[in-house]
């Protein structure tokens, strides 16, 4: 899993009929300061993400089947599981918010 940012919409006429019903979204991967990391993949939306949110996803191919509930060997690797609201990192590590403008709840020293 990790925590990434939704960067656009992808958009395919022509796919997988797994894909059918289903809104798939670029995602770019985060690093604990907020940055953009040159990762990115296309995830299959499972909450109703858009663009700019921050985001949880599952990039482990058998279990994002298993969130979407569907066949054992269909074509999906990465499903978005979540939108974050808030990160809660040790007061060290406190970067995120200040790169972001995500919330994040500072633990105590």
């Amino acid at each position: 899993m990790y925590i990434g940012q939704v960067a656009g919409t992808v958009v395919a006429t022509i796919k997988h009929h797994m894909f059918a019903g289903h809104k798939l979204l670029l995602v770019e991967r985060l690093d604990l300061d907020g940055s953009v990391l040159p990762r990115y993949d296309i995830a299959v939306d499972s909450v109703q993400a858009g663009v700019g949110d921050r985001v949880l996803v599952l990039d482990e191919g058998n279990s994002a089947r298993q969130v979407l509930k569907v066949e054992p060997w269909g074509p999906v690797r990465a499903v978005i599981v979540g939108v974050i609201d808030e990160v809660d990192l040790p007061h060290d590590k406190s970067g995120f918010s200040e790169k972001s403008g995500l919330s994040v709840a500072r633990g105590a020293a």
